[in-house]
């Protein structure tokens, strides 16, 4: 079924009808001598300027893309609130295979469609988008981040992003077992690639046990060539989460990896990771509740890549960031207290601390 436009009818549905809609504005973005087909979803703009990324991805339909640019702009709102940014939630999908359509030509297109926004919405890198094409966009549209420190940007945002995490751990551990260190725990992280690399580095650092996991051998060899000691391999991520004495597992690579397949498997006592979107459909993170597994909310600890392109728009300062992001720590205790409280799972009370600050934003 379609609208008058000829729109699946259920997008429509999706924006104005149901739980997961509410965005303030969708944009859609064609521009025929580039290729561009793009689309801008602004959920909220009440705590400032929507704030979130590009991704470019072969999407299966446009449907598909509208569908995962609504999700994505939402989980922006909240993330950003729960990192006290004052920055609503905004995000962009480009539609096609980066590797066979992306051209200057298209990237400056798109920077033009996101500065005829005025500023409700500021870009940054995602799937399929790097810094040297936020270099780009930024040449068309002043309001873009994750730019190179050539053109007055902080470049990769993977470090702050696995400090946010590891913060994140330190507050886990200080809830389950009384102390915030690794120190002789044993931590599975699945996927170390940008983010995860650098988390085993902290990891090593606390003195924890490592075992890792990632579909690229490269990615593996490197990580075991850099700590001799200490860290362990294992063929894939069902066997990751089947690890004896597994301590903490950490999702970083890919969504959905909390599952009705993967939860009854866990022998981690903590989930804590890097990954967008852990939790594949809702009601997995009562699942984890009951299994007495605690679940710290993934847009809470990996929101240190946006706190750090945040601060680029301010003169980007590394410390001051650093100093922010350790604030993970924090916010991730304040939750668990708050789940406790409330009789509710930890990623409840998460969504409903951010609702709570977006709400009192509106309100004055």
């Amino acid at each position: 079924m379609t609208d008058v436009t000829g729109a699946p009818a259920d997008v429509l549905h999706t924006l104005f009808h149901s739980d997961q809609g509410g965005h303030e504005q969708v944009v859609l973005c064609q521009d025929r001598a580039s290729g561009l087909k793009a689309v801008i979803a602004l959920h909220s703009t009440a705590l400032g300027p929507a704030l979130g990324g590009t991704r470019f991805y072969p999407y299966a339909s446009e449907a598909e893309a509208v569908a995962d640019a609504l999700n994505l702009a939402r989980g922006m709102s909240y993330k950003n609130a729960m990192a006290g940014l004052d920055h609503g939630g905004g995000k962009a999908v480009i539609i096609g295979d980066p590797e066979q359509i992306k051209t200057e030509e298209l990237l400056l297109a798109y920077g033009r469609f996101v500065a005829s926004l005025g500023g409700r919405y500021v870009t940054a890198c995602d799937v399929g988008t790097y810094v040297a094409d936020m270099d780009v966009v930024a040449r068309e549209c002043r309001w873009t981040t994750g730019r190179s420190p050539e053109n007055g940007g902080a470049g990769d945002s993977s470090v702050l992003t696995a400090f946010g995490v590891f913060q994140g751990m330190r507050a886990s551990a200080q809830h389950l077992w009384g102390d915030p260190t690794l120190r002789g725990r044993k931590v599975g992280v699945a996927g170390v690639g940008k983010v995860g690399h650098h988390l085993v580095d902290h990891l090593r650092a606390d003195g924890a046990e490592v075992v890792i996991t990632d579909v690229r051998e490269d990615s593996v060899r490197r990580i075991l060539d850099q700590h001799p000691t200490g860290v362990t391999a294992v063929a894939d991520t069902s066997a990751l989460i089947r690890t004896e004495g597994l301590d903490i597992y950490a999702p970083c690579a890919l969504g959905g990896a909390l599952d009705d397949t993967t939860v009854p498997a866990l022998t981690a006592s903590v989930v804590c990771g890097a990954a967008n979107n852990q939790l594949a459909h809702p009601g997995v993170e009562k699942d984890l509740a009951d299994r007495g597994i605690l679940y710290a909310p993934d847009y809470v600890v990996n929101a240190g890549g946006v706190i750090q392109v945040a601060d680029e728009l301010h003169g980007f300062d590394f410390d001051r960031c650093k100093a922010k992001a350790a604030k993970i720590f924090d916010t991730t205790l304040a939750i668990f207290a708050r789940a406790k409280e409330d009789g509710i799972p930890p990623a409840a009370a998460a969504d409903r601390i951010a609702e709570q600050r977006m709400a009192e934003a509106r309100s004055h």
